[in-house]
């Protein structure tokens, strides 16, 4: 089942992430990324207020739901601070559960352009997390995240949600941000397996030509 729980950074497997931040995680305890050859995927929505993560098991046509929550920072705090919250947030993230890969939401330009700069910026101190620890960063536009959970790019956050629930055979609806999070860890581990394939399409081609 789904643990819906609010955990104080202190007394998570997050330890040693700023004291004003804590982590809304489902699931718990630091998986084994080699279960079935399975790769181990973390997606991150990022957000300057709250960040959501969704972490996967992902091989061929299947996929294994690990953990997913929030991070939330201290919006009382400069957006320096919240930027420093983010990283180090993200960072013991991926100390705890080992992804071998990142993937990431692009930025979406709309109307307010303050907020998708302090947006870039959130991004940008996630990525660098990943970096430091030579995760390969992958990063998807929302409507291609979308079309690839829901079959639609204008979707809505309730059908996210509602898909991502279906497509990893979880009891419940997880929290929004979360869905955001794991659907961009589907999205990543849909288009990974769509390029083997095409990969293994062009060598059968290539290998008929031959005989």
């Amino acid at each position: 089942q789904i643990l819906s729980t609010c955990i104080h950074a202190s007394n998570s497997a997050l330890a040693g992430m700023p004291m004003s931040a804590y982590v809304q995680m489902y699931g718990i305890g630091r998986p084994n990324s080699k279960v079935f050859n399975m790769t181990l995927i973390l997606g991150i929505d990022p957000g300057s207020r709250i960040a959501g993560y969704g972490v996967i098991r992902a091989a061929a046509n299947k996929l294994q739901y690990v953990a997913s929550g929030c991070i939330r920072v201290d919006t009382s705090r400069d957006l320096a601070y919240r930027l420093k919250q983010i990283n180090e947030s993200v960072t013991k993230l991926i100390e705890a559960y080992g992804p071998q890969e990142f993937a990431i939401e692009q930025v979406f330009m709309g109307k307010n352009v303050d907020s998708a700069l302090k947006l870039g910026q959130a991004r940008g101190v996630a990525i660098v997390a990943a970096a430091l620890q030579d995760i390969p960063v992958y990063e998807y536009a929302a409507r291609s995240v979308k079309q690839a959970v829901t079959g639609k790019g204008s979707a809505d956050k309730e059908q996210v949600q509602k898909m991502v629930q279906t497509l990893l055979k979880l009891p419940g609806c997880p929290q929004e941000d979360a869905a955001d999070a794991l659907a961009i860890a589907i999205c990543h581990a849909n288009s990974t397996q769509n390029l083997l394939a095409q990969a293994g399409a062009r060598g059968q081609r290539r290998g008929r030509m031959k005989l």
